[in-house]
């Protein structure tokens, strides 16, 4: 006996089962039989994968006979179960070198088949007194362990290769992220230049054309801006660090939001928007995220809102309660989407978006969160509107 320098896995795959024990257990108190073992068998290997020794035969998992030296050998090569109550009066096995060698009397052996129809190996049992063997419950019983034994091995590849693919998925998964972040991270250098660039060549210029086009230029970078700020803002959200909150008390909230429409505005000149900003008194909230929260909101209306239709953007405070409010008009939001509206990389086909890659509710969900408060959105035939709401408490 040796031990096994390979078949690691096809030990460990029987070793992982806790049912396998059980049925060789079974198999003993069934049969009287004193060993009983799945074996692994090729045409140059037997080795144990797992057994129950009551006899003192001596084989643990991994250990192995010499596979020209087992009645198993036949079993692989015949395809045929070996079945003998006691080798003294087998006209078949009464002279075999096997019996002899291992010293048992009575031997039962059943194929163990893969769902593929490969074998893998034996159920099988020795014991050195005659057992009673040839019975149809004892053959049911065993054909029926060495199928499920079979079926174990089965959805354990299967499970292992799940396994395999969700691990290989995460690792991906982690490395589109990381390039995420370091892409938006650098992106921001090119586009604070150009922010600059932009604000000298306007104060330099006296044409009227020529400054309206670096409006809509500065717009438009501006927009590039906030799809970076909302890159990060994901990356740090799946990096566990969350989207950072800084309250503070703000009397200019209303201009932050009339210069975000502004933006908007002149990147979609044809597109009305109607804002009522009442906000004479002072707001308790971290104002570049809920300007930030608002302009992922008002370029959504833009986007999904049909031309002709105005905007409606509304912002008060009342009974203590901060409102922010941004109505479209346009068909409504389908049912099966509104569970996931608010989630990342979700996106309808019946909405498509051209912004690109549907951060934008979620990034303005999470800072909702962050304030303490809600953002819900109502959909209906004529129009959809996207609410946020959240305590203007004071500060402490």
């Amino acid at each position: 006996m040796t031990p096994a320098h390979d078949f690691h896995e096809d030990i460990a795959a029987i070793g992982r089962s806790p049912t396998i024990p059980t049925l060789l257990e079974t198999i003993v108190l069934a049969t009287g039989m004193g060993f009983t073992a799945v074996a692994r068998v090729t045409d140059t290997r037997w080795v144990t994968c797992q057994a129950v020794d009551h006899i003192n035969f001596g084989l643990k998992p991994g250990d192995e006979l010499d596979v020209e030296s087992t009645l198993c050998h036949e079993v692989r090569n015949y395809g045929e179960e070996i079945v003998i109550n006691d080798v003294h009066s087998d006209p078949h096995y009464v002279d075999h070198h096997c019996p002899a060698q291992y010293d048992f009397r009575s031997y039962i052996s059943v194929p163990i088949l893969r769902a593929d129809g490969s074998f893998f190996g034996t159920l099988c049992a020795i014991d050195p007194t005659p057992r009673v063997l040839k019975q149809d419950r004892i053959l049911a019983m065993f054909r029926l362990f060495a199928r499920m034994i079979g079926e174990i091995l089965d959805n354990d590849e299967a499970l292992s290769q799940s396994r395999a693919a969700l691990t290989q998925e995460r690792a991906l998964a982690e490395q589109q992220e990381q390039f995420i972040a370091i892409l938006a991270h650098d992106l921001r250098n090119p586009v604070n230049a150009l922010t600059a660039g932009l604000r000298m060549i306007e104060r330099r210029i006296n044409d009227p054309q020529a400054t309206e086009l670096v409006g809509l230029m500065r717009a438009s970078v501006n927009r590039m801006a906030l799809l970076i700020e909302n890159l990060l803002d994901q990356a740090r959200k799946r990096s566990g660090g969350g989207i950072v909150i800084e309250r503070r008390a703000n009397t200019d909230l209303g201009a932050s939001l009339a210069q975000i429409i502004a933006e908007l505005q002149a990147v979609a000149p044809d597109q009305q928007i109607v804002a009522d900003i009442d906000l004479p008194g002072t707001v308790n909230c971290d104002a570049p995220r809920i300007s930030q929260l608002f302009s992922n909101l008002l370029a959504n209306a833009v986007t999904h809102g049909p031309e002709g239709t105005p905007i409606q953007v509304s912002a008060k405070v009342l009974g203590g309660t901060f409102t922010l409010a941004v109505t479209n008009g346009g068909a409504k939001i389908p049912d099966d989407m509104l569970p996931t509206l608010f989630e990342p990389f979700h996106r309808g086909g019946d909405r498509p978006s051209r912004e690109g890659l549907g951060l934008g509710l979620f990034i303005a969900s999470e800072i909702a969160k962050g304030h303490g408060g809600t953002l819900s959105v109502t959909s209906t035939d004529n129009e959809t509107v996207f609410t946020f709401q959240m305590p203007n408490a004071a500060l402490v």
